[in-house]
């Protein structure tokens, strides 16, 4: 209307850097939309090179040779299959659908997105969906991409669909014996029925603790999980604990600015915060916490324990190709790879990286070369 001069958008440019012309030219369906994330901000915040959930090239323009819109054409033949519609998987069906490869995307359950679609049904984090629609509106654009919804795969249904290439993007599982970075042999002391200790798997799945007694989530993952648990709990009734081994609440939520607003919003909602706090025991009753200075213990109440600690590769099905392929099984693929958090839980981002890489990597004549290449500051 002539009202403004000017438009800035920082975030959003970085997710997609040609954001102007796409609206210029009408293609809102290929905008990758800034979820607000900020893991782009933990470049400044790290020291490390900017990244984005939405745009796995950024920072990589150079040393990779990647364009957020350009993909090399296929250089090799052979049909690939995907195992996972997660974000890794999603990444990387689009990618090599881009490059012309015959792909077929098999996932497990009905829904797509994998633990992006459960996290986003999550307190504050609903555009996160972002990371799966983005995704699905490429692919309902590719002919050369077949998807499969409800069609969990086992080894023998991999082998019977002789790929060329097999990536397995099966994700990872939220572990429930307390191993993670403050106990890496695990907590000795839990010896509360099995129905008493949930992990986020089981809360965003549907389980629900007992309104009759506390709950205490265990924070040894320091980022978003714990603390948008314990909103999703408190506002749903129940009273709620949230102890860490950390000096401070979502400590690396720090790296993302958002540690602030999510420790004043618990305050806000009469969450009680134990940092400093390590989980040593807990009995189905009560849970036994520890000073990590002065190794003081103190036991609170509890009749529900949830841990978010550490995830687990979902690997299995990836070893057990691994040993189709070495006995050089009939069906057997020519490449096997697992991808994102199936290879190595980590942030969302990450998974999306590791299905561009994968994608564009696949029969590239040497990979290697350019992943070595670096800036020389003198």
């Amino acid at each position: 209307g002539g009202t403004a001069d000017f438009v800035g958008a920082a975030r959003p440019s970085i997710a997609d850097p040609f954001l102007p012309k796409k609206i210029e030219e009408g293609r809102l369906e290929d905008v990758r939309e800034c979820i607000g994330c900020n893991i782009c901000y933990t470049g400044d915040a790290k020291g490390s090179p900017i990244r984005c959930t939405q745009n796995p090239t950024m920072s990589e323009e150079w040393r990779l040779g990647w364009h957020p819109e350009r993909l090399p054409p296929k250089t090799g033949e052979g049909r690939v299959l995907i195992v996972g519609a997660g974000p890794a998987g999603l990444e990387a069906a689009q990618a090599l659908g881009k490059r012309g490869y015959e792909v077929t995307l098999a996932e497990a359950t009905r829904e797509l997105g994998g633990r992006v679609s459960r996290e986003a049904k999550l307190p504050g984090l609903s555009a996160w969906a972002r990371v799966r629609d983005h995704r699905l509106q490429q692919l309902d654009a590719l002919p050369n991409v077949e998807i499969y919804r409800e069609s969990p795969l086992s080894v023998d249904d991999v082998l019977a669909v002789g790929a060329d290439h097999v990536a397995v993007a099966t994700g990872s599982r939220w572990r429930r014996d307390g191993f993670g970075p403050s106990a890496l042999g695990g907590i000795a002391g839990l010896s509360a029925p099995a129905d008493r200790i949930l992990t986020p798997d089981d809360l965003m799945g549907g389980d629900v603790p007992s309104i009759d007694g506390p709950v205490l989530i265990y924070d040894d993952d320091h980022y978003y999980m714990a603390t948008v648990l314990a909103e999703k709990l408190a506002a749903a009734g129940h009273e709620v604990t949230l102890a860490t081994p950390a000096d401070r609440i979502s400590d690396w939520g720090a790296n993302t600015v958002d540690r602030w607003r999510a420790q004043s919003r618990l305050m806000a909602m009469g969450v009680a915060l134990a940092p400093a706090q390590r989980l040593t025991g807990f009995d189905g009753e009560r849970a036994t916490l520890a000073c990590p200075y002065s190794g003081r213990e103190t036991a609170r109440p509890a009749g529900t324990l949830a841990l978010v600690t550490a995830r687990a590769p979902a690997d299995d099905l990836y070893h057990r190709l691994l040993d189709a392929q070495a006995a050089q099984t009939d069906g057997a693929p020519r490449t096997l790879a697992r991808i994102g958090d199936c290879d190595a839980p980590g942030i969302i981002a990450a998974a999306v990286y590791a299905g561009r890489r994968y994608a564009v990597e696949l029969d590239a004549p040497d990979p290697e070369a350019a992943r070595n290449r670096h800036d020389r500051v003198f």
